[in-house]
């Protein structure tokens, strides 16, 4: 049989890293074998979902490069993909339950169970249903409900254990009366995950459900249900959680952990999908630099750990910046455009009519940044002169040397619109040679007093991509500040 998966999200926002990785988890299983990825949108939970939110889940996949073969704007024959338009399909297959003996109708309010509840926290126990409905007549059961009582359904917990077979944690036995009879249906129709998730892996035709951990105290009660209603449960793999840098569970307050934040940040999808495949699996070569592709035909099961993954914000950001490295500069600048644009440093119009220019910038400025979102502090430069002149570079603008550098500098770049390259750096040698000026004084004096700082580009970059104009401005206003002039 081919191999069919399926992410399943619920629609109340963003996909977060823990989904991401198990989306991708999923993606790279059946690309590697030659199956099929299912989106399936779970949103049963009628409060929280919406379809605004559906739409975000498309935009996190289409963003991620997670294509899926069959979902609800796809189509597909195991359709419908939204758990919401397959309620006929859950209520036919619990009356069969109930006609099968495997689930019967609970008349017990949420008072009554409350109370149970708060009797078995008292005595120090874990609360199971005891069965009171367990074996009402039709009778009995026709003349509640012709009193106008609501029933939810239970599903029977059949069989003292289940077998589950995991790809990650081999087979596990659990005892079915540590959960007891469970509600698949509940008094105002709103079917349990538990229930609807085995009603659609069994007619999706899922072959493996990966999915994390958190997930493995599910199973049992869904191996049951598999059982019940004479289907082969799918071959199960719990991933590991990811953790905080605080070995903690990943939450809100590590920092970003949508997959819009991380985005807006300035993160690249390639460095996300890189990253995230390393959380709980490694390639049998060690290597941690793979391209989609490369993971598509490398990732296997067998590669997953049990152990759980550590997210690494910073090794994140050092991924993000070899990607950003390796960037044609064009496609780069797209990239970095709505940033540049954001800050206020140069809009749409400019960057379009002087792209050769500004590309130019961002070559010069490329390995010094690890997110799309620092771009324009380090073009900042280019745009405009830092209203202070650092501490290093008024210690370098107050050696004895720098005036008369800077002076002859101005001299020699008097009359020409640009430099090029070559006449920079043959400038560079004159005056060398007339102020017997060389190093550090002869190159910090000129970097000092065009951009007030001794760090930033190569002078070569800013010296041939400023207007001899605004270099010749920018020199006297600093001179001027500093006292030089």
């Amino acid at each position: 049989m081919s191999i069919r998966v399926r992410f399943a999200p619920s629609p109340t926002g963003h996909i977060h890293v823990g989904n991401v990785r198990t989306a991708l988890f999923n993606y790279l299983f059946a690309r590697s074998q030659g199956g099929k990825f299912i989106l399936r949108i779970e949103d049963t939970d009628l409060e929280r979902s919406t379809l605004e939110s559906e739409e975000l889940i498309y935009e996190d996949l289409e963003w991620l490069g997670l294509d899926y073969d069959e979902g609800p704007k796809k189509g597909g024959e195991y359709g419908p993909y939204r758990q919401t338009e397959r309620f006929d399909i859950y209520n036919k297959y619990a009356e069969k339950l109930i006609e099968e003996g495997y689930a019967y109708k609970c008349f017990c309010t949420k008072e009554e169970l409350d109370t149970e509840r708060e009797k078995a926290s008292k005595e120090g126990r874990a609360y199971i249903y005891g069965g009171k409905c367990a074996h009402l007549t039709k009778e009995e059961i026709a003349e509640r409900e012709s009193r106008g009582e609501k029933a939810s359904i239970r599903f029977r917990a059949f069989k003292p254990t289940i077998l589950v077979q995991d790809m990650i944690h081999g087979d596990i036995e659990f005892p079915t009366n540590a959960f007891g009879d469970f509600i698949i249906i509940r008094p105002d129709g709103a079917p349990i995950y538990n229930y609807v998730v085995v009603i659609d892996d069994a007619l999706m035709k899922i072959t493996h459900v990966i999915r994390g951990d958190d997930h493995l105290s599910n199973t049992p009660k869904q191996a049951l249900i598999y059982e019940a209603i004479g289907e082969k449960a799918p071959v199960f793999a719990h991933i590991p959680m990811i953790l905080g840098p605080d070995h903690a569970k990943l939450s809100k307050r590590h920092g970003n952990t949508s997959v819009e934040e991380f985005r807006k940040a300035g993160y690249l999808k390639e460095a996300m999908i890189n990253y995230m495949s390393l959380l709980s699996w490694s390639s049998d070569d060690e290597r941690e630099l793979f391209t989609m592709e490369e993971l598509k035909e490398k990732f296997s099961m067998k590669r997953v750990s049990k152990s759980a993954a550590v997210f690494d914000f910073d090794k994140l950001k050092w991924m993000n910046g070899i990607y950003i490295r390796s960037k044609e500069i064009s496609e780069l600048l797209e990239l970095c455009k709505p940033y540049i644009i954001e800050s206020g440093l140069a809009d749409e119009k400019y960057i379009n009519e002087n792209k050769e220019k500004v590309e130019a910038m961002l070559l010069s400025v490329r390995d010094n940044f690890t997110l799309l979102s620092d771009a324009p502090t380090y073009l900042k430069v280019y745009f405009e002169l830092p209203d202070e002149i650092t501490e290093e570079a008024m210690e370098m603008l107050n050696l004895p040397t720098s005036k008369g550098v800077l002076d002859l500098f101005l001299l020699k770049i008097a009359g020409k619109e640009y430099l090029d390259l070559e006449t920079y750096r043959a400038i560079m040698k004159e005056i060398q040679k007339e102020t017997l000026t060389k190093g550090k004084p002869l190159y910090m004096a000129v970097r000092c007093g065009i951009t007030r700082s001794t760090k930033g580009p190569e002078m070569d970059s800013v010296a041939t991509i400023l207007p001899v104009a605004e270099l010749t401005e920018r020199i006297k206003a600093t001179m001027e500040k500093a006292g030089m002039a």
